[in-house]
Formats: C-alpha cells, sequence, structure tokens
C-alpha cells in the first residue's frame, strides 16, 4: 500500500531537517566505529581492536591511561560551549567558530547544535576534513589560490547546492588567479569573496583603505568570484588586553566599518567577519550595529587555557556578566628523574604541550592535591621533557599541568579522552574525541 499524507508528511519533515543539518551526523556517529590501536599515543595498550564504543562500554578511568596525557573535560566543554552560545545570540552575532583550534568534528558538532552559524577553516586541508564530514557553512580564514584546490572547490559546490562557502582576498592578483583557475575548472557557481583588511605589523589583509576598494572592483568584474563581505583579524594587532592594545583593535575595526559602508555588494546579505578569541567584545561592539550578518570566528573558547586565553578573554574582563570560560584541557605526566633537589624532569614535553604562548603551569599531584607543587614551575620543555622547579614530588608522582593555547596543545594528539571531572580522584573516561591536523 501507499503511504497516506500522514506518513508521507512525517517522511517529508525528517528529510528537510536531514537537509537542515549543518554537519553530517552520520559521519561523525561512525567515529565510534574506529578500531584503536598503536597509532593513537593516548590509547593504552589495554584498548587495542576495540572500537571506540567498545572501549567506553568496558568504562575505563584515567588510572587505566598512561603518561604524557593530554585529557578534555566534559564539564568544562559544555559550559564553554553554553556560555559563548548564549553570549553570541544575546549580542545578535553569528558565530563560525574556528575549527582549527581543535580540527574535532565532534566537537564542531557541539557547536553547531548550539546555534553556531558555521564552521572557520584555515587552509585547503582544513577544508576537506570540514566536506568530508558534511560542514554545510564554511568561512575560509585565508586566500585559496591553489588551481587544483579551486577546481575541487568548484565540484563541491556544484556538488551540493546546500554547501555556503566564503573566503578572503586581498590582492588584485589573487583575484585574478582565482579567476584564472576557476574558469578553467568550468565553475559553474561564483566563489563568494570578502575582502581582507589588515593593519601595520599584522598579518595578512590590505593595509590601504583605498587599495582594497581596488580589490572589491577587481572581484566585481570577476565572472567567477562574487564580492560578498569584508573580513579581518585583529588578534593580529594586538598581543594583550592592554589599554594601547584595545585602542589599536578598535581604530581597525572602525577601519573596517568604514570600508563596508563603501562598498557596493553583489549578495542580499553582505559579510562582515573578524573576532578572534581575545578582543570579540569590542568587534560587537564596532560591528555589531552594521547593516550586515556580523560573523565572529572565535575558536579557542571551547577548550580555553591556563594561560594566554585566560589572561586575555574578554569573559575574564566581566564580559559574561560574571560567569568566565574555563579551561577544558589538562595534561598529566609523570616524574621521572630528580637529578637536583630543586629539579624534577616529566615525561612530557614539545611534542606533548604548547609552548609558543607560555609554558604550561603546574596544578596539582595525583593523590595529593594542590600542595606539592605550590609555588612550583615548569621552566623549560625538551622534545619529551618537562622540567619542573622547586615541586615536593617524587619518582613515579603523576602532575596534572595546565597549558597555555589550545591550538599548539591539540595538534599533538590524534585521540584525545574526554573526563567526567579532571578533579576527581579518579576520573571517569567517558569520550574519545578524534582530530585531524
Amino acid at each position: 500500500m501507499g503511504k497516506g499524507i500522514d506518513e508521507r508528511a512525517t517522511d517529508e519533515r525528517v528529510i528537510d531537517r536531514a537537509i537542515e543539518r549543518a554537519i553530517d551526523d552520520r559521519a561523525v556517529d561512525a567515529l565510534g566505529a574506529e578500531r584503536l590501536d598503536w597509532r593513537f599515543k593516548a590509547v593504552p595498550a589495554a584498548a587495542d581492536g576495540a572500537t571506540v564504543e567498545e572501549y567506553l562500554r568496558t568504562r575505563p578511568t584515567l588510572d587505566d591511561f598512561g603518561t604524557p596525557l593530554l585529557t578534555l573535560d566534559a564539564g568544562a566543554l559544555d559550559h564553554n560551549i553554553r556560555l559563548m552560545a548564549s553570549w553570541t545570540a544575546e549580542a545578535g552575532v553569528h558565530l563560525a567558530p574556528h575549527g582549527k583550534t581543535t580540527m574535532a568534528p565532534a566537537l564542531w558538532r557541539r557547536q553547531l547544535d548550539a546555534g553556531a552559524w558555521g564552521i572557520t577553516l584555515a587552509n585547503l586541508p582544513q577544508l576537506r576534513v570540514g566536506r568530508a564530514f558534511g560542514v554545510r557553512n564554511v568561512v575560509l580564514a585565508n586566500t585559496l589560490l591553489d588551481p587544483a584546490g579551486l577546481a575541487w572547490l568548484s565540484r563541491e559546490l556544484d556538488r551540493d547546492p546546500g554547501f555556503t562557502f566564503l573566503s578572503w582576498v586581498d590582492a588584485v592578483r589573487s583575484v585574478e588567479l582565482m579567476d584564472r583557475a576557476l574558469r578553467a575548472a568550468g565553475a559553474s557557481r561564483p566563489v563568494d569573496v570578502c575582502v581582507e583588511l589588515g593593519g601595520p605589523g599584522g598579518r595578512t589583509g590590505l593595509r590601504d583603505d583605498g587599495e582594497a576598494e581596488a580589490v572589491a572592483a577587481a572581484v566585481r568584474r570577476a565572472p567567477t568570484l562574487r564580492l560578498a563581505g569584508v573580513a579581518g583579524y585583529e588578534g593580529a594587532l594586538a598581543r594583550d588586553a592592554s589599554a594601547e592594545g584595545r585602542a589599536a583593535v578598535d581604530a581597525y575595526l572602525r577601519r573596517m566599518a568604514a570600508l563596508h559602508g563603501r562598498l557596493a555588494y553583489e549578495v542580499d546579505e553582505p559579510v562582515v567577519s573578524a573576532g578572534g578569541s581575545a578582543f570579540f567584545d569590542q568587534v560587537v561592539d564596532v560591528l555589531g550595529g552594521l547593516d550586515a550578518r556580523v560573523v565572529l570566528r572565535s575558536g579557542a573558547y571551547v577548550v580555553h587555557d591556563d594561560g594566554f586565553y585566560r589572561s586575555v578573554s574578554p569573559f575574564a574582563r566581566g564580559t559574561g556578566r560574571g560567569e568566565r570560560l574555563r579551561s577544558a584541557m589538562h595534561a598529566w605526566a609523570r616524574v621521572v628523574s630528580r637529578p637536583e633537589p630543586a629539579l624534577a624532569l616529566l615525561d612530557a614535553g614539545r611534542r606533548d604541550l604548547s609552548f609558543d604562548l607560555g609554558l604550561p603551569e603546574p596544578q596539582l599531584v595525583r593523590g595529593a592535591g594542590t600542595a606539592p607543587v605550590a609555588g612550583a614551575r615548569v621552566t623549560a620543555l625538551n622534545d619529551q621533557h618537562a622540567f619542573l622547579r622547586d615541586a615536593d614530588v617524587r619518582v613515579g608522582d603523576v602532575v596534572r599541568l595546565g597549558p597555555s593555547h589550545p591550538c599548539t596543545v591539540l595538534d599533538k594528539w590524534t585521540l584525545i579522552p574526554v573526563v567526567d571531572d579532571a578533579d576527581a580522584d579518579t576520573p571517569a573516561v567517558v569520550d574519545l574525541i578524534r582530530t585531524w591536523f
């Protein structure tokens, strides 16, 4: 028998919801079937041969894992995702968190489910990961010039009418190269681009506002491109939240707002995008009232840290109505040597932890609390060792460290255990997060 009207309507609603999903749930869910073995340095030998789902059903705890190890805290992840989602919703702006921070589709899905509009990525390999997991709305915070990559992008746009893509340009030559490659690829859908504005001493982006208008005019002349907005990164202009740094950010954002007002776009709703993880409050203050889709790209908030971002986050300055982000990442390292009275060597180093925006801070010794590391500090990292000074620790003790800068911590781990409570005596491992860096 054929389906009745109600059954057909139900099927259509299910199909509509599937089409509207911002990421491919089946691809993310399939990660639970991945086999565990020596390829993942966080995985203990006892898990070899089991799938992620099978191993989690054994209810492992942190005691089952060796060192060095990086873990994520489930409660902190939930808190951070909720806080940023509610803040951006109240501010009336869109969020496309920078996926390069975690390169973890399972975490991207949680951010998207909480209300994020899309995911930002930084280069072609990351973009291919995003599309492998069906991310629907993508901001490429970069200029895509590779002809083979542009040909692939053109095929992706043709294959999936629901795929929204936005990238940046900061030179007339970039426009010409993109147009040439897309013509050669036989592109049928135009690629949306934003003119990227930069600043003296910053990173990429146009320094001269008049030149920015010339680049915009070149985009409008290119049949394979479509002028869709203005974008940039204010975080490259200030390395701290001092009055001078914030003033530099404010001046830059006002330049961006002025440029936006002068451009003639080729889309109904232009995009104005800025906002790393340090000054997104200023982005909202300056750009929030524009007649545009204002898109923040903050990425570090989901994991946060116990170093650089803890010191500069707007939530640390009272933006979150008293709520603060919590560091969701912790490193665990074992004391393997006490060669001098005030020196201990741990079995975690540069290949496990970040060091570019501050060294990790010692927080506690498992089973002994914070007293043994009160006043202690990590003074250096080698490839495989951390130099811990002035700690009351013994060989064999496991020290919890609070790293700085999640972008350069997570990239060292292909599989990261998630614990229910990093402060518990014996944290339970409740998930395993797969990354692609």
